[in-house]
């Protein structure tokens, strides 16, 4: 396909593009590349000509005429109508045309003073920002997003006024999005990814508005657009919420007014307000210039008092404005295309920061007696750099690093940090250092993270921010891990990691800290195992310190009011809004774990660590994880096993045991079992240990069933090879902890008492005796069948009797249960007690006759005891008679009376609400009844006075007793 392109060139930019395919998109089609490259690539092929005015100029008067009837001829379908009403304009004296000198030329160009910018195609960016908009974060249309805000900062750079023109389009859009209403109505917070978004975008304003060269009525007229947007309802707060999406419980008391103001007065921050506050911000200051102009700028030999100030010991310079504000100004130098600017500003910070970290020690070490006795302490940093709006830890640390990166060829190289290649670095000597200096660039971009990561500062309010704080100093951490550690680097870490442990509060890995410092887990997990190889003293000594989590150890001392705001809660016990302290908590036991794997063989510093173990970490399904990692780790598959550590493993198992015998917790079966198999493998002292001390760890339940039963078994005694006598000991403590949990929970452990006394006499007999003594009190029958079962199984037939016959008392079947699940055990105790004599089935039938209200089950009672004759047990000293017994004669009269009874008020209830779908089988019971009856002498006049009886009362049941006359007469 041929297309016809065309392009206006302005001072080389591309002002304008018109292309015959018709695409629509941000970004030129390929047919204007297409054509900007052969230009490029071969200039002398395309003509370059004077402007046509310049050439018409050249001609007189017989040649103009020839040239304008050729250019009618040549298109005169397009172009006559054209030039004739033009002919008739010009020959007009009063036309308008004739009012203005001169004529216009396409082919000139812009004047001098016209402004030139790049073409861009507003509407297409409207478009493409509404559509990923409109996409919800789905579908990468964030990646598509973030890439248009790459976008914008790939103009700035380029100082292409369109990356602001560009901005206010997206920030247009964002504005206009429907979904901001509707998360305002509603209370919603809105989705984490679309709040990433709009903090970018707000950073993007702050870098344009803090343009070192951009004119004033350009800066006043983003400013009015800011503001407005700021003031609009639907305009995302800066914190994440919109205020009312939880109710501020933290700030529900006055607050000290100075200190920090009650949320509910603190002014509205919107995702615009800092861009807003640097309208205050100018470069004029003029040791700023100084500062970004030269790398050779030191103190003057003489000093004015009020240049003091303004210069470290060494005479470099200093920049004392607040942090983030400084930081955001070297992001905008280096977003606008100064990088040299940006890196001096940078070593500026930098020193100042050095220099307060210095002040700040020496303050400490005075107060440091009287802060140590408090044991709390105030915070300076209000607002912490991690997780700041601005980020300008990450602002400094990638400005610096820039400045290092080599590419593919070993060139430096200046580039977008987007790419998925992990970068190459190499030191880079600090132009603005001292003439003696050896610093690098690259050694100043880990101690300027090392410093703000290491700062002590104050969890923030709400989940957003709390949030922000983890996702920034993971992005920070992942940079850091890319650097090679040499040993410049090694020496920066090493120096940086002194000062934070003897810092006072400014550091988060200070001695004592505020009870609401955001915890150092995560970063002290990457100084133990960057300094470890190098200074293994040092990185256990920071990671030791870095442990706690103070927010839930020791309340909050009365000396600690510095932040009251964070105290107050509806519920005293309760902790802190801090919403992300599950993930912290699993950060501190990474922590420990990563510490624990490094320790392993290493029997003091293993103390140390499960000691802070012990001390500092709270929940116990994470101490169980460390015990099982420390378990794992003790136990290689393929070396030998690590005594020290399989210890520290056990006792922090027994801590979760300790820890969780009294609240509930559904993975205590799996705790157990894991208790006793690392039990097992330290050996049986310690498996007599957890016996002998059952009573802190298990409840009688787990104490009986798993953890006795399980240091008895077969596969214990195999693996751990034991000779007679510690087997015998073994079996000895676990009988001991089945008498003691027999006699504390009887119901529950009785049966497993018997059967770990089995080959003890006495214990047995002790067993026995607590199993009969609580009969009597709570135990159910079905415990107590369970027992007298197991009791017949061993081969002891009176005493399992006389448990069935208790059980027999603690049971009652009423005369619709004939599912009931105790029938079993009723017939099995009457089998029993049948099969031992007369004796022992008179004893037990007035109790069944007692219990037993259901006429099919005592039927089949009734019929069982019939058909064979009593006493085959074959117990010494007993024979069986060898006779059938007599429904008759006692004792089975008395039964057969109570099943004839259980009959006759059965029949009664069944008749009282029966339906006639239910009269076939009402017939087969009256059927069973009638088998019964016959069973005595008298039994069928009986069963035919029964009959007549009913016909009687329910009389009004024509067609039942109809059925009833046909089947019985």
């Amino acid at each position: 396909m041929t297309y016809k392109v065309a392009i206006s060139f302005d001072r080389c930019k591309i002002t304008s593009v018109t292309c015959g395919c018709g695409n629509k998109d941000i970004f030129y089609c390929a047919h204007v590349v297409a054509l900007s490259l052969y230009r490029i690539r071969k200039p002398d092929q395309v003509k370059l000509r004077l402007p046509i005015s310049e050439t018409l100029f050249q001609m007189n008067r017989d040649q103009l005429q020839k040239f304008i009837q050729y250019l009618i001829t040549a298109h005169h379908t397009e172009v006559l109508p054209t030039a004739q009403k033009l002919a008739d304009e010009i020959l007009s004296s009063n036309s308008e045309i004739n009012q203005v000198n001169g004529a216009p030329d396409p082919t000139a160009g812009a004047s001098i003073d016209d402004e030139n910018c790049w073409h861009l195609d507003e509407e297409q960016v409207k478009e493409q920002v509404k559509l990923f908009l409109s996409q919800g974060g789905y579908y990468g249309s964030g990646k598509q997003l973030n890439s248009m805000f790459a976008k914008v900062r790939e103009m700035l750079r380029m100082r292409d006024s369109n990356g602001a023109r560009m901005l206010t389009l997206i920030t247009e859009q964002f504005m206009a999005d429907p979904r901001l209403t509707l998360w305002r109505q509603q209370g919603t917070s809105m989705t984490d990814k679309c709040r990433q978004l709009w903090d970018e975008l707000g950073a993007l304003w702050v870098c344009i508005i803090l343009n070192p060269h951009c004119k004033l009525e350009e800066k006043s007229c983003w400013l009015q657009k800011l503001q407005k947007w700021s003031d609009l309802d639907v305009c995302p707060l800066e914190d994440g919420n919109y205020g009312h999406e939880l109710p501020n419980i933290t700030n529900a008391l006055p607050q000290n007014a100075n200190h920090n103001p009650d949320s509910l007065s603190r002014p509205r921050r919107t995702v615009f307000t800092r861009a807003i506050e640097g309208r205050e911000l100018h470069w004029q200051d003029s040791h700023l210039q100084r500062i970004i102009s030269s790398d050779i700028y030191i103190a003057p030999a003489c000093q004015r008092e009020s240049e003091r100030l303004l210069f470290n010991s060494q005479g470099q310079p200093l920049w004392l404005e607040h942090v983030p504000t400084a930081c955001a100004r070297v992001d905008a130098l280096r977003s606008h295309g100064y990088p040299k600017e940006a890196l001096r500003l940078t070593v500026a910070i930098i020193n100042t920061l050095r220099l307060q970290q210095q002040r700040q020690l020496e303050i400490y070490k005075h107060q440091k007696k009287e802060l140590l006795q408090r044991g709390t302490t105030t915070i300076t940093n209000l607002e912490g750099w991690v997780g700041h709006p601005l980020d300008p830890i990450g602002c400094l640390f990638l400005t610096l690093t820039e400045a290092c990166r080599l590419n593919d060829d070993g060139y430096l190289e200046v580039s977008d940090m987007n790419e998925s290649r992990p970068p190459v670095y190499q030191h880079v000597p600090v132009a603005a250092g001292c003439p003696n200096s050896s610093e690098s660039y690259l050694s100043l971009a880990l101690e300027v993270a090392l410093m703000g990561m290491g700062q002590q500062r104050v969890m923030p309010e709400g989940l957003y921010a709390q949030d922000k704080v983890c996702r920034n100093e993971e992005q920070l951490l992942s940079r850091l891990q890319e650097l090679q550690l040499d040993d410049e680097l090694v020496q920066t870490l090493q120096k940086q990691c002194i000062l934070l442990l003897e810092g006072g509060p400014f550091s988060g890995l200070g001695e004592v800290i505020h009870r609401e410092s955001v915890p150092m887990h995560t970063f002290a997990k990457y100084l133990f195992s960057a300094l470890l190889p190098h200074d293994p003293d040092l990185s256990y000594k920071l990671a030791l310190r870095a442990i706690r989590l103070p927010v839930l150890e020791n309340s909050t001392s009365a000396g600690d009011t510095s932040h009251p705001h964070h105290m107050v809660s509806v519920v005293p016990s309760r902790y802190p809004r801090w919403f992300t302290l599950g993930h912290l908590e699993s950060q501190q036991c990474e922590l420990a774990s990563t510490m624990l794997t490094a320790a392993k063989g290493d029997t003091l510093r293993l103390r140390t660590i499960l000691e802070a173990i012990q001390k500092h970490i709270h929940s116990s399904s994470l101490i169980f994880k460390l015990a099982q990692d420390a378990f794992k780790i003790a136990t290689p598959t393929d070396s030998t096993t690590d005594s020290t550590l399989l210890n520290v493993a056990l006792e922090l198992g027994l801590q979760v045991m300790r820890m969780t015998l009294s609240t509930l917790n559904w993975r205590r079966r799996e705790m157990v079992r894991w208790l006793v198999t690392c039990a097992t493998e330290v050996g049986v002292r310690a498996l007599v240990s957890i016996l002998q001390s059952w009573y802190t760890l298990f409840t009688p339940t787990e104490a009986t069933s798993i953890v006795a039963a399980t240091a008895v078994s077969h596969t214990t005694i195999l693996r751990l090879s034991l000779d007679y006598p510690q087997r015998e000991e073994l079996a000895s403590c676990a009988r001991t902890l089945a008498l003691q949990c027999a006699m504390k929970d009887p119901q529950s452990c009785a049966l497993s008492a018997l059967t770990l006394c089995e080959k003890d006499h006495i214990a047995f007999e002790a067993a026995y005796q607590i199993a009969i003594d609580a009969a009597a009190g709570g135990m159910t029958h079905s415990q107590l069948f369970t027992i007298a079962r197991y009791m017949e199984l061993r081969g002891y037939p009176l005493r399992a009797f006389k448990l069935a016959s208790l059980a027999m008392s603690h049971l009652n079947l009423a005369y619709n249960q004939d599912t009931h699940p105790a029938i079993n055990d009723v017939l099995w105790a009457c089998a029993l007690s049948h099969s031992l004599g007369k004796n022992e089935l008179a004893a037990l039938i007035p109790l069944v006759v007692k219990s037993v209200h259901c006429a099919t089950v005592l039927s089949d009672i009734l019929r069982r005891c019939t058909v064979t004759a009593p006493g085959l047990a074959g117990i010494p000293g007993r024979r069986s008679s060898g006779k059938l017994m007599s429904t008759d004669k006692a004792p089975l009269r008395q039964l057969l009376d109570a099943t004839i009874n259980a009959y006759i008020n059965t029949t009664h209830s069944r008749l009282t609400h029966i339906s006639p779908r239910h009269y076939g089988e009402f017939i087969e019971f009256l059927s069973k009844a009638r088998e019964t009856f016959l069973l005595p002498q008298d039994g069928h006049l009986q069963f035919a006075q029964f009959i007549d009886n009913l016909k009687q009362i329910y009389k009004g049941k024509k067609k039942l007793m109809l059925l009833v006359r046909e089947r019985f007469g």
